[in-house]
């Protein structure tokens, strides 16, 4: 079973558009500077990294799904003439309440669970919305809150107790 990093798109690959807009041409997105260094992080710890996103804007004709394919073609090839490889992309294009892939519904991530044979209890979701933190604790992995290439706030509960030790490895102190 491999470990993997689920990415959400907009605000943690790129710049989220506007409230009620959809970035509808490569022209259009704009990559966070940080996140190519994040995901050649995780591309050397040998960690699958995948992005699932919402694109509702297709299905209300804001972008065409052959639009959205281009776009997603062109993240990757900008992603890995930077040296930072995404190794698949899962998309929920449908209005809400249509579908069970649609975030925070567990499709997309159990779909590429069953293809790449991802372990979810030893993978971790970044995203920007309480729709990903759910996503995240639905599937039983850790979560990691970010704002345009800044995480949020410290370590959620779950990470800083993997983090503890009661003391330093072989490390004691020694009473006087």
């Amino acid at each position: 079973m491999r470990r993997c990093v689920f990415l959400d798109r907009d605000g943690v690959i790129n710049f989220k558009p506007e409230p009620n807009e959809y970035i509808r041409t490569w022209a259009e997105f704009r990559i966070i500077p940080s996140i190519a260094d994040w995901i050649r992080l995780f591309n050397a710890l040998d960690l699958l990294v995948i992005v699932v996103t919402n694109q509702r804007g297709v299905a209300l004709g804001q972008i065409a799904a052959e639009d959205l394919a281009r776009i997603h073609k062109e993240m990757k090839e900008e992603l890995l003439r930077l040296g930072a490889r995404i190794d698949d992309i899962f998309c929920c294009v449908h209005e809400e309440g249509t579908c069970n892939c649609r975030k925070p519904r567990p499709a997309m991530v159990m779909e590429a669970a069953r293809k790449w044979e991802i372990d979810l209890t030893q993978s971790l979701l970044i995203g920007d919305s309480p729709r990903d933190e759910e996503l995240a604790l639905v599937c039983g992995m850790h979560f990691i809150a970010v704002d345009e290439g800044t995480i949020r706030g410290g370590f959620p509960a779950r990470h800083a107790t993997l983090m503890q030790s009661e003391e330093p490895h072989g490390h004691r102190e020694i009473e006087p």
